[in-house]
C-alpha cells in the first residue's frame, strides 16, 4: 500500500476549510509545520488505530505514524501527554496533524514519531523460538531503561497503564529502549477515580484487579516486573485466561494476600476468600535460568509486592547494586560494543526532584 498523508498547510483551500471546521468542531488545533508523508506498509493496528511506516518527502527519513480516530464522545489525553515527554527513553512526538474521515465530521489525529523497527517482544520471540538464553547483559540494561522511562513519566504524575512487551521498542543497533503507546495513559489526580479495568491482562496489578479506583503509577511498577521476568522466562509471568484467573496465577507464586495487603490494594475491597497457599520461591520460578544471581532476585523481588506503598518505586529500584556493574566501562554489549550513552542520561525534572539519588545512580 502507497498512502499520501500531508499536514494541513499543503493541502488545498477547500481541504483546509473543511478540516479547520472539524478541528473547531471537535475542540482540536491542528499543528504548524508543514511535511508531506507517504506511508508504505502498515506496522500495527488495534482498537485504538493504525500505525503505518512512512518517509518524509522533505527529508526522506523513515517515521511512524499513528492514526486514531478522534472520538467526540471522550476526550484524548494522549497528544497532551505526548506533547510533554521529552526522555531519552520514551518515545518522542516529533509532529503531529489531523485528517478528515470519508464521513463529514469525522477527524482523524496522526501523530509522527521515530521509526523504531523492533519490539521487545519481538526479541523475546526470537530468543524463545531459537531456544537460546536471553543475554543477561541484555536483561539487565532493558530493565534499567525501562525503570527509567518509567520514573520519569511517574515525576509528571503520568501513569502508562499498558507497559508491555509490545509497548517497548528496541533499537537492535545500538540497544536503546524506549517505552511507547500511551494511549491508556493518564495524569492521575489525588482522589479522582479511574477506570480498574485497564491495562492488558498479563501484566495487570492486583490492585487492578481487585477493582481499585483510586490507584497510584506503582501499577506501571508491577507491569515493569511482569515484563522483566519475560525477557528471562521467554513467556509470560502471569498467563491468566481472565481477569479472576490472572489473580489465581499471581497468587501461585506470591501467595494468599491477607486482609491488610487486600485493604492496601483496595480500600473498598469486600471479604475476599482465598485457599491459603504459601508465596512460591522466585530461585525456584527462574531456576532453570541459570543467569540468575541473588542481585537480580532481591531486586525483582521488591517489584512483585502486592502493597504498592511498599512496591519498589523506579528510582528505588535503579539504586539496587544489581545494575552496579552498568557503571563499570568494561561491560559490554553481547557484540563487544560500549553500552549505549543514553543509558545514564536523565531529564532536567528527573534532575530536580531526585539528584542525591541519581549520583548514586550515575555515580558521578
Amino acid at each position: 500500500m502507497v498512502e499520501k498523508y500531508k499536514s494541513e498547510k499543503n493541502q488545498d483551500d477547500e481541504y483546509k476549510s473543511n478540516l479547520k471546521d472539524n478541528l473547531k468542531e471537535n475542540n482540536l488545533e491542528d499543528d504548524e509545520k508543514s511535511f508531506t508523508y507517504t506511508a508504505s506498509q502498515v506496522i500495527g493496528n488495534g482498537s485504538f488505530g493504525v500505525v503505518y511506516q512512512a518517509r518524509v518527502s522533505e527529508t526522506g527519513e523513515i517515521v511512524a505514524i499513528k492514526k486514531v480516530f478522534q472520538d467526540r464522545r471522550y476526550k484524548n489525553r494522549e497528544l497532551s501527554i505526548l506533547i510533554e515527554l521529552d526522555h531519552p527513553n520514551v518515545i518522542k512526538l516529533r509532529h503531529y496533524f489531523y485528517t478528515p474521515g470519508d464521513k463529514p465530521n469525522d477527524v482523524f489525529l496522526n501523530c509522527v514519531m521515530d521509526y523504531i523497527p523492533d519490539t521487545l517482544s519481538r526479541v523475546v520471540r526470537q530468543y524463545s523460538k531459537s531456544k537460546t538464553v536471553f543475554p543477561k547483559i541484555l536483561t539487565k540494561i532493558y530493565s534499567f531503561q525501562l525503570l527509567k522511562a518509567l520514573n520519569y513519566i511517574q515525576c509528571l504524575n503520568i501513569c502508562h497503564r499498558d507497559v508491555k512487551p509490545q509497548n517497548i521498542l528496541i533499537d537492535s543497533n545500538n540497544h536503546v529502549l524506549k517505552l511507547c503507546d500511551c494511549g491508556s495513559a493518564k495524569k492521575l489526580v489525588k482522589g479522582e477515580m479511574n477506570i480498574s479495568y485497564i491495562c492488558s491482562r498479563y501484566y495487570r496489578a492486583p490492585e487492578l484487579i481487585f477493582g481499585a479506583t483510586e490507584y497510584t503509577t506503582q501499577v506501571d511498577v508491577w507491569s515493569v516486573g511482569c515484563v522483566i521476568a519475560e525477557m528471562i522466562l521467554g513467556c509470560p509471568l502471569f498467563p491468566g485466561e481472565s481477569a479472576s484467573d490472572q489473580l489465581v496465577e499471581i497468587i501461585k507464586i506470591l501467595g494468599t494476600p491477607n486482609k491488610t495487603q487486600i485493604l492496601a490494594m483496595n480500600p473498598e475491597s469486600n471479604e475476599f476468600k482465598f485457599p491459603v497457599i504459601k508465596p512460591y520461591p522466585w530461585t525456584k520460578v527462574f531456576k532453570k535460568e541459570n543467569q540468575m544471581d541473588e542481585l537480580f532476585i532481591d531486586m525483582f523481588s521488591t517489584l512483585m509486592v502486592y502493597d504498592p506503598s511498599i512496591r519498589s518505586s523506579p528510582i528505588q529500584a535503579l539504586q539496587h547494586p544489581y545494575f552496579d556493574d552498568l557503571k563499570d566501562s568494561n561491560t559490554k554489549l553481547p557484540n563487544g560494543k560500549s553500552l549505549p550513552k543514553e543509558i545514564f542520561e536523565f531529564s532536567e525534572i528527573e534532575l530536580k526532584m531526585y539528584p542525591t539519588e541519581i549520583a548514586k545512580i550515575t555515580g558521578k
